[in-house]
């Protein structure tokens, strides 16, 4: 079976010098996948020749005029720049001429062009952002949301917790995965409200055979592997993320500076080198890099803004395996059997646009929704 992903080659810090090489790599590695390269083709043409892909035969060349650069606010993205090559990118998934979608670009852009392009599935409120971390397992850790809703309430975090748990449970072949509620103590009594009045439906969920409930984790069981799925709102969760990020950047500076030390330390360094080497490749973020924007009728991966062609292509393949899987229907299922139907009236899909602030979470992309929506009026 073959698997067709588009990609958006314009977005993220780095634009075509990372996403072609990473394609490139990529279809090395996989003959199965055909990609669709979007962005502005007399920019791409250079690069497709330079890394042996203008003739390829599985990949083929989108010209997209524009592009949704890191600062653009939500406005500019929806109504100003509809051939940018990341809202040409999600609409090849919508039309179903890739099966999948992956860009580094602006992340609340992303977001909210996807969300408007493919809408969300019955019973979602708001799309996620889910990703892995590892664990001392040698195992992911998968974590929702990192980022796309930063004020939650319960159903939302409830929604999460689904959508989350059906997608483990394809993607790491788990019928039952362990879920847990992130919060500053494993205790009921601990936490805010937000996650005090979670908990409860998730409790109602265990009870039910609904979910598999753990209960409340901490940050270190993030690390240690204590669930297979990790929920919290999308302000902690972007926080938990870079400093994991950063943290795991930080020690691989500091070791490779302290074995540079003298004659002794850099003897150490090479009698140690298996292992240090192997310690780097748990440790580097790269690997974990390309998550899933949960909840759309359609499947987007976000890769890191600043990502380079290692971790680029680590995200074209989570896109990849997520299609190769068929996660999609298989979540839709699972969320259409499990998801509760919500108690009032969701917001008409022709309407998408206008309310894309509210998957966002921010005040900046809220006032640009509200100019949005005057100008709609």
């Amino acid at each position: 079976m073959t698997i067709k992903i588009s990609i958006d080659c314009m977005g993220g810090d780095h634009g075509p010098s990372v996403t072609i090489p990473a394609a490139a790599s990529f279809l090395r590695r996989e003959a199965d996948a055909e990609l669709i390269l979007v962005g502005q083709e007399q920019v791409l043409l250079p690069l497709l020749k330079k890394y042996k892909l203008a003739d390829d035969p599985r990949v083929q060349i989108k010209n997209a005029s524009e592009i949704i650069t890191m600062e653009d606010p939500i406005e500019v993205a929806l109504r100003r720049k509809k051939d940018s090559s990341m809202r040409v990118a999600v609409t090849l998934v919508k039309e179903g001429l890739a099966q999948a979608s992956v860009s580094a670009g602006n992340t609340g852009a992303l977001m909210a062009v996807s969300r408007y392009i493919l809408k969300t599935l019955p019973g979602v409120d708001r799309p996620a952002i889910c990703t892995i971390l590892p664990n001392q397992k040698d195992g992911p850790t998968y974590m929702l949301d990192l980022g796309a809703n930063v004020d939650c309430e319960p159903q939302h975090l409830h929604q999460f917790a689904l959508m989350g748990s059906a997608l483990v449970a394809v993607m790491e072949g788990k019928p039952r995965p362990t879920v847990g509620l992130l919060n500053i103590g494993e205790e009921d009594i601990k936490g805010n409200e937000l996650v005090k009045q979670t908990a409860l439906l998730l409790r109602a969920d265990h009870q039910k055979g609904t979910l598999n409930f753990y209960g409340n984790v901490e940050g270190n069981d993030i690390f240690e592997g204590t669930t297979d799925l990790v929920v919290c709102d999308g302000f902690v969760g972007n926080v938990t993320l870079k400093a994991s990020e950063g943290l795991g950047r930080f020690v691989k500076i500091v070791l490779t500076t302290e074995f540079k030390k003298g004659f002794f330390n850099k003897l150490g360094a090479l009698i140690a080198y298996g292992a240090l080497k192997a310690l780097s490749r748990r440790l580097n973020p790269s690997r974990y890099n390309g998550a899933s924007l949960l909840g759309l009728r359609g499947l987007v991966f976000k890769s890191h803004g600043g990502a380079d062609v290692y971790a680029f292509e680590w995200a074209i393949r989570r896109a990849y395996d997520a299609a190769k899987y068929d996660v999609l229907s298989r979540i839709g299922a699972t969320i259409a059997e499990l998801m509760p139907q919500a108690e009032t009236p969701r917001v008409a899909d022709a309407a998408a646009e206008d309310v894309a602030a509210v998957v966002v979470g921010n005040a900046s992309a809220l006032a640009s929704t509200e100019t949005i929506e005057q100008k709609t009026v």
